[in-house]
């Protein structure tokens, strides 16, 4: 529905808003009620009368005389001149004014593709009660908001695609079709955006990597490794003593012949890792993850008496063999299926573990702590010392 701003000839005072009917006498009809005037002549606000209703245009300022000839307001400033324009020209184009920068658009343009918006709303033809909209004094609509971003939302009203430059924020894009209602482009800014952040970084770290931290890190400093990722990483006959490994993955890694001394593996995942030959005096495996690892001749046996702890780690599939762990302790750990072989057990604790289908043969458990260990179906063959059954062994078969 078509409105006017109507005003008594001379006068910008006492202005009044009223619809547009189908005839030049409805028009009169109507102001003469809103203005308690007899009207009888509309003019423009360049002082042309009209006398065709089709010639009115929406929202335009018309000055209604009583009969006589068309007098200019006393008052006709800068301002006055700006109210007399009319918001939209002949062929229906708009003039926003946003954060200070001015775009030119058409009514067609704000209220075709996004019907339910609020840009729809304010401009479309169809409203019951006009938008109270404010106008700068050249009479673009007033919008505060920010021109960078609203530019890519006003481009996609007008052609169906999203173009954003490379210096535009997606973000704040986003944030402009989320305030002014356009919802059919918000999916595709959020994909944008979800694929603009990076991803996060689980490269493993190289040998390379990890021996110039090594060469940078002081001798008597911890060289903090907490929660990184050695996967498949070779750090063979390297000189790890005293690192913190704690968390961090080294599956499939290889640190055969590597001096581990000290090194903190709390609950570490060392899956099928390599450390043939590697020293392990006084680490700390507890509730780590070792399955599948090849710990053939290691050396746990510190000769100052201090001693590897491995309570409650996972070492199912585990060879062992060989291996010299007097004085280590496996408490209640997992051991099952694993290959314990001529392995040095002289004082270990293996209380609670579970070593079913463990072969132990050739071991030697001298003062082995095995009360409460699963021993079903362990091979217990060629033992280098007797094996006191004195304590409670869990052996059923």
């Amino acid at each position: 529905m078509m409105r006017l701003n109507i005003f008594l000839n001379g006068s910008d005072k006492g202005g009044q808003v009223i619809a547009v009917g189908q005839t030049l006498s409805d028009v009169l009809e109507a102001a003469s009620q809103k203005l308690n005037v007899t009207a009888k002549i509309l003019y423009t606000a360049k002082g042309g009368q009209v006398d065709d209703v089709n010639l009115l245009r929406d929202d335009e300022v018309i000055y209604v005389s009583q009969g006589e000839d068309f007098i200019p307001p006393a008052n006709n400033t800068k301002d006055q001149t700006y109210l007399s324009q009319p918001r939209e020209n002949d062929v229906g184009w708009i003039t926003l004014n946003v954060g200070g920068k001015l775009f030119a658009t058409t009514r067609n343009t704000l209220t075709t593709k996004e019907s339910d918006s609020m840009l729809s709303r304010m401009f479309s033809r169809d409203r019951a009660q006009p938008w109270n909209s404010t106008l700068d004094k050249n009479g673009a609509f007033l919008i505060d908001r920010s021109p960078v971003y609203f530019e890519p939302i006003l481009n996609y009203l007008r052609h169906g695609r999203l173009v954003i430059d490379k210096s535009i924020s997606p973000q704040g894009v986003l944030e402009e079709a989320k305030f002014f209602g356009i919802t059919s482009v918000i999916d595709q800014l959020e994909s944008l955006i979800e694929k603009d952040i990076p991803a996060k970084d689980h490269t493993p770290i190289t040998r390379r990597e990890f021996v110039l931290s090594l060469i940078a890190t002081p001798a008597k400093s911890e060289l903090r490794c907490q929660g990184m990722n050695f996967d498949g990483a070779d750090l063979s006959k390297l000189d790890l003593r005293n690192i913190n490994f704690k968390y961090a993955s080294l599956r499939n890694a290889n640190v055969a012949g590597a001096n581990l001394s000290y090194c903190n593996f709390e609950r570490a995942d060392l899956a099928n890792v390599n450390m043939e030959g590697a020293t392990l005096l006084t680490v700390k495996l507890v509730c780590a993850h070792l399955e599948g690892a090849n710990m053939t001749n290691c050396n746990f046996d510190d000769p100052a008496g201090s001693r590897t702890n491995m309570e409650g780690a996972n070492m199912k599939n585990v060879n062992l063999e060989g291996s010299h762990m007097a004085g280590v302790n496996l408490r209640v750990t997992t051991l099952r299926n694993s290959n314990l072989q001529n392995c040095d057990l002289r004082g270990a604790v293996l209380a609670g573990a579970d070593l079913e289908n463990c072969d132990l043969s050739g071991c030697d458990l001298q003062e082995a702590n095995l009360r409460g260990a699963n021993l079903k179906g362990a091979t217990l063959e060629l033992m280098l010392t007797p094996l006191h059954m004195s304590q409670t062994v869990t052996t059923i078969t």
